[in-house]
């Protein structure tokens, strides 16, 4: 994985992405698909370019780092949401969270309570539904209409895109996003299956079997489970030597 400079985290989490597009996109959820260029970023929110690149659509994070990002679909109950945050930063993590724009419709303040507790805030699409297999316009209307959301709020479009229902996005989403202004898609390695609701022990017990360094973990706002499965999660991380990080400073 190459690595971008490192910058303050906290400008980054004001100031959204901090890379440039480059890389390969993958096809298929755990598979790498041939290699393509990124497309450009074309929206005048787009940051400056960076010397150094990363893969377009991003799975995980240096393997050589001990350090991981827990990633949230950011939807759901704001009472649960607000417990988890609080329960990350009581064990000294921080998170990363791919926001619905409907959601933060109907809970505008927890946009800037994600961001003043020191976590990452980004754009999961306006209504969460399946992007991959929208038509262009609709789809762009669903990338945009969450990055307008989230600059409104937070002065910001947000530092990392997620597609909705679906682990990597497709060409054509990809090159929406690049356009939106984020040069870089957010996917994981990991998948908590919290949404399943199979109780926190299995949660527990799914995450921590398959993260290890770099690893982007994939779970969700929402779900009583999830919240009790943290701290049994962020305990164990921390015995392995592994901090919770936002993505951004994993790879930063």
């Amino acid at each position: 994985m190459v690595q971008v400079t490192p910058t303050h985290r906290r400008d980054l989490l004001r100031a959204g992405a901090a890379f440039t597009a480059g890389g390969t996109f993958a096809t298929g959820c755990g598979s790498t698909g041939t290699a393509t260029a990124a497309p450009p970023a074309t929206s005048p929110t787009s940051p400056s370019a960076s010397p150094k690149r990363l893969p377009f659509q991003v799975t995980h994070g240096p393997r050589t780092r001990a350090s991981v990002a827990l990633t949230f679909h950011g939807q759901g109950d704001p009472a649960l949401a607000t417990r988890l945050l609080t329960t990350a930063e009581q064990h000294g993590a921080h998170l990363t969270v791919l926001a619905v724009g409907s959601w933060l419709d109907a809970y505008p303040a927890m946009a800037r309570r994600i961001l003043d507790g020191g976590h990452d805030l980004g754009n999961h699409t306006q209504r969460h539904i399946s992007i991959n297999a929208m038509a262009e316009a609709d789809a762009r209307k669903e990338i945009t209409d969450c990055a307008d959301r989230l600059k409104r709020l937070t002065g910001s479009i947000g530092s990392w895109f997620r597609p909705s229902r679906a682990p990597t996005a497709s060409p054509l989403v990809a090159r929406l996003a690049a356009e939106a202004g984020y040069p870089h898609v957010l996917s994981y390695d990991v998948d908590s299956l919290d949404y399943t609701r199979p109780g926190a022990p299995a949660i527990t017990r799914k995450v921590l079997a398959e993260v290890t360094g770099g690893s982007v973990v994939s779970m969700h706002f929402g779900y009583p489970d999830t919240v009790a499965a943290l701290p049994a999660v962020l305990e164990e991380l921390h015995r392995r030597g592994l901090r919770a990080v936002t993505t951004t400073e994993l790879l930063s």
